[in-house]
């Protein structure tokens, strides 16, 4: 048996030793290929593993949706960047001397795709700082998106009209962005509402916050505010105040709660009022009418 099993390792050992590609001086073996294939096999399932781990710490509420996004993406760029550099190794390619013989292939690429590189850093200040994360749901150039994916170079983002948008990162970074996603589950929205003078404003007030409170995605706590904002040229104006989770879809909601204070206004006799002019007209007694002289024969 012993026999065998040292017969065995030596057939083993040979063929691991058996060159399989030799430029100069330098030869690659079998059991330098077998580490670069298990290189990448492992930095595979150690990739699979941090997203089962990150996504079990993401259901106990240990971790957000976007910071379990943002730790595996940068775990994974981390794993497979160890893991070509090792399979290089393995595969007797001198880094080294790679990066110095292509260091100015690399400036003068850089040069000519500078938006590209501003892309890639850009992504990377997303990914580590965590101000914007996949889930949020920013404001970027007057446009409502919810983020979906943060790439290295752009992010995917879907707006209200369900249609996907691909964002360069420099944008994001570069641009003042207003991410409607905040540490507080609730956040506070206004409509405004003109009325005509004469109106009874305590009765405004008093239906203005009733539609407020009959709406369903408008949170009870804190409870809705009406301001009385000012005395326009031809309105009383006011200010309904009210916090809501749905960021999102909120136009649709400020739309209903408008249709709400329409139709309570009618009823109760309130008017919406539109601009007016008074149009003076002023004639010149001086002015001689000819049109009516008589003509002498």
């Amino acid at each position: 048996m012993a026999a065998k099993w040292s017969e065995t390792t030596e057939k083993i050992g040979k063929l691991l030793k058996k060159t399989i590609i030799s430029f100069g001086e330098e030869k690659i073996y079998v059991h330098n290929i077998l580490v670069a294939i298990l290189v990448i096999v492992a930095a595979f399932l150690i990739i699979r593993w941090i997203k089962r781990l990150l996504g079990a710490a993401q259901k106990a509420n240990k971790l957000t949706i976007g910071q379990k996004y943002a730790y595996t993406q940068l775990s994974k760029y981390l794993i497979i960047l160890l893991a070509i550099i090792i399979v290089l190794e393995s595969l007797k390619v001198d880094i080294t001397i790679l990066l110095a013989g292509s260091a100015a292939f690399f400036l003068a690429l850089a040069l000519g795709l500078q938006h590209l590189f501003n892309d890639l850093v850009s992504g990377f200040f997303l990914l580590f700082e965590g101000t914007i994360r996949v889930g949020d749901i920013i404001e970027v150039d007057g446009m409502v998106s919810r983020v979906q994916e943060i790439g290295i170079r752009t992010s995917k983002v879907k707006n209200r009209d369900g249609i996907s948008l691909v964002i360069p990162n420099s944008k994001i970074i570069s641009n003042s962005v207003i991410n409607w996603t905040t540490d507080s589950r609730i956040t506070r929205f206004q409509v405004k509402v003109n009325v005509a003078y004469g109106s009874d404003v305590e009765l405004v007030r008093e239906v203005l916050l009733e539609c407020a409170e009959k709406h369903s995605e408008i949170v009870r706590s804190p409870k809705p505010i009406c301001r009385f904002t000012d005395f326009a040229e031809s309105a009383l104006e006011f200010e309904l105040l009210f916090w809501s989770k749905n960021r999102f879809r909120i136009e649709d909601v400020k739309s209903d709660v408008r249709f709400m204070v329409n139709e309570a206004f009618n009823k109760k006799g309130i008017q919406i009022p539109f601009p007016q002019r008074d149009i003076h007209i002023k004639t010149n007694p001086d002015k001689v009418n000819l049109t009516g002289a008589s003509k002498e024969v």
